[in-house]
């Protein structure tokens, strides 16, 4: 097998870097078999990000202070570790956004989409499921589209719910909401279309970010599963990712 490592700036992680070289050598991200990021979360979204478009499978090690996402493994044979590694298919968001100036942005999120309030004044956005209006205007501080392996992220954070990876299910939640105050947010088919309309933009005006491209100033933004860029990312059969998604919502 053919690697190619990569880590983050973290000590621990370069240091572990260099000992994966030793072991195993190392390769272009071109020529290899697999490739391997080594530290948090963060750095294996970069790499999905900077390498979807060489279809190699990722398989992350973690060496981050939470790493949901990557594998932890301690003294393991790693050509073993990743032969009997399980698949799962990341599909992002695919993001195009106008803003008040009629700039149209793309981009796509293996994370979430999120739009947030730009001013000390709240947000107010209506939402479209498949053009037909689903909210006339929801005041928040934001609202945001998750895929279902970013949800254990920042949607996690605003009281999302935890989503299986192979659910095929985004989900719709609120930041921060003032109006409707009770509404925890929705649960959607990946099929669904999700268009968001800032109103008030002048006044209140709102960014959208797509993991972590920003675009500020925005006036409508549409969200939609994207089959293109789809990655395909590996977890230690020993350690079941979906064992971890379904443990982190007993957590307390």
């Amino acid at each position: 097998m053919k690697f190619h490592f990569l880590s983050s700036d973290n000590p621990e992680a370069k240091e572990a870097e260099n000992k994966f070289i030793s072991m195993y050598g190392q390769n272009t991200a071109e020529n290899s078999d697999y490739i391997i990021p080594i530290g948090g979360d963060g750095l294996l979204l970069k790499s999905l990000h900077n390498m979807n478009n060489l279809n190699k499978p990722f398989f992350g090690i973690n060496f981050g202070s939470i790493g949901f996402l990557m594998n932890n493994i301690v003294d393991q044979d790693l050509n073993e570790t990743v032969s009997n590694s399980k698949k799962s298919y990341f599909k992002p968001l695919k993001m195009t956004a106008k803003s008040v100036d009629n700039q149209v942005f793309e981009a796509y999120a293996y994370n979430e989409v999120s739009i947030m309030r730009q001013t000390h004044l709240a947000s107010k956005i209506k939402i479209k499921i498949n053009d037909q209006i689903k909210m006339k205007e929801l005041i928040c501080d934001g609202v945001l589209v998750s895929t279902s392996s970013g949800s254990t992220a920042y949607n996690l954070s605003a009281h999302g719910s935890i989503l299986p990876l192979d659910s095929n299910i985004l989900a719709l939640t609120p930041i921060s909401a003032f109006r409707p105050r009770r509404w925890r947010g929705a649960l959607l088919s990946e099929t669904n279309k999700i268009e968001f309309n800032v109103l008030d933009n002048k006044d209140r005006s709102s960014s959208v970010t797509a993991d972590n491209i920003e675009f500020r100033n925005i006036e409508k933004v549409n969200v939609e599963s994207s089959n293109d860029n789809k990655c395909l990312v590996l977890f230690d059969s020993k350690h079941s990712i979906e064992d971890k998604i379904l443990n982190e919502q007993f957590n307390f």
